[in-house]
């Protein structure tokens, strides 16, 4: 199976090094990937989590909350959007049958609009609470001028399913392989998920926002000073979202084939994709019979 690494749309933190570890100072404005995977399969593309759109980048103020357009201030930048570098990788975006998102804050959904026609899968209690719109923190974060393409979604009861490597309610999704599974992570918010893919070599785990910095999967765990503020600004239940990330942190430590990461950290996003995560992923020749040129509309 071919997992391809995207950073689909940087954040640019207030704060600099206190968010990222990296920038050279806390005045600057920090950088976090948004990290997706593209997985090649026999019923199509499955694309997890989509990161920003196209048109959250051409009209970002009707899309984006104003509090987190200057918190986090995204670097739009159309290529590097989801249908762009799958385009790049000479897919057509209609190629995509299948998106899973770990939740629906703005970063994670933002370009559901630009694959009206895959079904995407999700724990049934983070649409319902999405939905809801209760805080004015739910407001900012679950945009539903993002969600066009809700009558494709798929959902899924967060109590029920098998357990895998310590974790309980593990499903495969419809119409996907037992390669890929959705694995329940609540805290971040309440229908918050993990996806695992399966590969030749063992498997990979993208833990999305169960943790936020590199560090925290150490045997003495670290986070930066403004990653830990946001976490704890952002969690939906603070017991689950640190029981969560004690035990991915015992996988990541245990010497298992299971290579653990999250959406926002540069350093593992450049570890796995192989490259700076501010270059697009390389352009590939046209598959056979697809045409890499769609243009999607922005209504």
């Amino acid at each position: 199976m071919i997992v391809h690494h995207l950073n689909c749309i940087s954040t640019c933190p207030l704060g600099g090094r206190l968010m990222d570890g990296c920038t050279k100072s806390i005045v600057e404005r920090g950088e976090l990937t948004c990290h997706c995977l593209v997985i090649e399969t026999n019923a199509g593309l499955v694309l997890v989590d989509t990161g920003f759109g196209l048109r959250d980048v051409a009209n970002p103020r009707s899309r984006l909350s104003r509090f987190f357009l200057g918190l986090v201030s995204p670097a739009f930048r159309e290529e590097m959007t989801a249908i762009r570098q799958i385009e790049r990788l000479g897919y057509h975006p209609r190629d995509v049958r299948h998106i899973i998102l770990s939740h629906l804050d703005f970063d994670h959904a933002g370009g559901l609009d630009d694959f009206p026609q895959a079904t995407v899968h999700m724990v049934d209690i983070e649409r319902d609470w999405a939905f809801a719109q209760k805080t004015w923190m739910d407001r900012q974060r679950f945009r539903p001028q993002q969600w066009s393409t809700s009558k494709q979604w798929r959902t899924y009861p967060c109590a029920s399913g098998e357990r895998w490597n310590g974790f309980d309610n593990v499903r495969q999704p419809d119409g996907l392989p037992p390669s890929i599974l959705i694995v329940p992570l609540r805290g971040h918010t309440f229908g918050h998920a993990g996806i695992a893919v399966q590969r030749d070599d063992g498997w990979l785990l993208d833990a999305a926002n169960a943790y936020f910095y590199r560090d925290e999967m150490n045997a003495r765990p670290h986070c930066t000073p403004g990653l830990r503020f946001y976490q704890w600004m952002l969690e939906k239940d603070r017991q689950a979202r640190f029981t969560n990330q004690g035990k991915l942190r015992s996988l990541a430590l245990n010497g298992r084939s299971v290579n653990v990461f999250c959406s926002h950290d540069v350093v593992e996003f450049e570890k796995l994709a192989g490259r700076k995560a501010s270059v697009p992923t390389p352009q590939s020749l046209p598959v056979a019979g697809k045409d890499a040129t769609y243009t999607y509309p922005l209504r």
